[in-house]
């Protein structure tokens, strides 16, 4: 996809400190299908329209201001900041769930009105990665806490969309474990009822998520938690890149 000179595509920066760690025995490149976080992951947004969605929704739907003080976004879900965030104001839930929908459609709105406006980064060996896994013939999925509409939205933005051929997104998921749980259903339906489902993220939540549902996890360093903060989670494969992560395979095969 060529995009207009306004909306290209922004450089990430690529690291140059390679650390990459392995566990003995996990093969990472031959999975059968992969369920790839979006933010932080994928890419990065350098503008403020999606945080800023959720200020305008419920201003618009509630007439409300929304506070996110003390709400963790990283490795959260849409619906889940909405809940956090109201669940800190003390608000009670049969004052804000029957308006919920209403939310997160104006969200869907707000975002795609704002396309034009983007700024948004790919992430460092992201398409080299998926073209690796592509090629030795697994499934390439999202599983993010992006609402569908949003997360497909920032995917056709980068020009990746005809990398995945399905997604597991958080319409209808506040808890990202339930989320994986759905994505990684639908990497089955694509890749056989036994098949072995990795999931790809930035965020101890990511890690949590997939191991509450059996699945290992590459995490990468590209976010907002380091390598070392990574590491104290355990995923099967740790890295401060993807970049890195194919340039370590790469060493280790030649």
């Amino acid at each position: 996809m060529t995009l207009p000179s306004t909306q290209q595509p922004l450089a990430a920066t690529t690291q140059t400190d390679d650390r990459v760690h392995i566990q003995p025995g996990f093969l990472w490149d031959q999975q059968a299908a992969y369920l790839f976080d979006i933010d932080g992951t994928l890419l990065r947004c350098r503008d403020r329209i999606h945080v800023g969605s959720f200020f305008s929704g419920v201003r618009a739907v509630m007439g409300q201001e929304l506070v996110l003080d003390g709400v963790i976004l990283s490795g959260n879900t849409d619906p889940g900041i909405l809940h956090d965030a109201f669940r800190l104001a003390k608000l009670e839930e049969h004052l804000w769930q029957p308006h919920l929908e209403a939310i997160l459609e104006n969200m869907r709105v707000e975002v795609a009105s704002r396309r034009h406006e983007m700024q948004i980064a790919m992430m460092p060996g992201v398409e080299d990665t998926l073209a690796h896994l592509q090629k030795k013939g697994a499934a390439l999925g999202v599983a993010t806490g992006n609402l569908e509409a949003i997360g497909w939205l920032k995917i056709e933005f980068l020009g990746l969309r005809h990398w995945f051929t399905f997604g597991g997104f958080s319409d209808n998921f506040a808890l990202r474990a339930d989320m994986i749980a759905h994505a990684a259903k639908l990497a089955r339906e694509h890749s056989g009822p036994e098949a072995t489902v990795c999931v790809v993220g930035d965020t101890p939540s990511d890690i949590s998520a997939a191991r509450a549902n059996g699945l290992p996890t590459i995490a990468v360093a590209t976010g907002s938690f380091s390598f070392d903060d990574l590491m104290q989670y355990e995923p099967e494969v740790c890295a401060t890149s993807l970049s890195a992560l194919l340039r370590v395979t790469s060493k280790a095969s030649a």
